[in-house]
């Protein structure tokens, strides 16, 4: 019954793969597809202003909504290994995403247009730009749910 365990088992049982990465499949869905939303916004740039802006993956806004993605991945990856009794109100974040985010978004991108048109003598002529990219619009918020939703289902079928 008493089992010896020597350092060189221990130290084999501590490299294993499953150590290495952590075997939270919910947590690591919902980072799989916050990276890889992210990634893809260069691409999405890309693709609408024909210019490449490595920048986007360390940005919020913007298409695929990395903030949907990850909220949908981890509510997924949690129904399918517990059920979809608990988890389903973690939908509900993806709110914030398009409501305020993005009216605050449009607001700065209205204030830069009236400091834009003060005169340079104006002492809030020079002031830098608030950010406006902040929410997102429903079709990006939606792009990154489903981006979310497959990332957590491919990973539930390769474990």
């Amino acid at each position: 019954m008493n089992e010896v365990i020597t350092a060189a088992d221990a130290a084999a049982s501590s490299l294993s793969p499953s150590s290495i990465l952590p075997s939270n499949f919910p947590l690591l869905s919902a980072f799989v597809a916050f990276s890889l939303a992210q990634f893809l916004k260069v691409f999405t740039t890309w693709f609408k202003e024909k210019r490449w802006d490595s920048k986007r993956m360390l940005s919020s806004g913007g298409m695929p909504s990395s903030h949907s993605a990850t909220v949908t991945a981890l509510a997924v990856a949690i129904g399918l290994q517990e059920g979809t009794g608990g988890p389903a109100f973690a939908i509900a974040v993806m709110y914030d995403a398009t409501g305020v985010r993005l009216h605050a978004g449009r607001q700065a991108e209205l204030l830069n247009q009236i400091v834009c048109e003060l005169p340079p003598e104006h002492p809030l002529s020079n002031v830098r730009p608030l950010r406006d990219s902040l929410g997102h619009t429903p079709v990006q918020v939606l792009a990154g749910a489903v981006l979310g939703f497959f990332v957590s289902s491919l990973m539930r079928i390769t474990q």
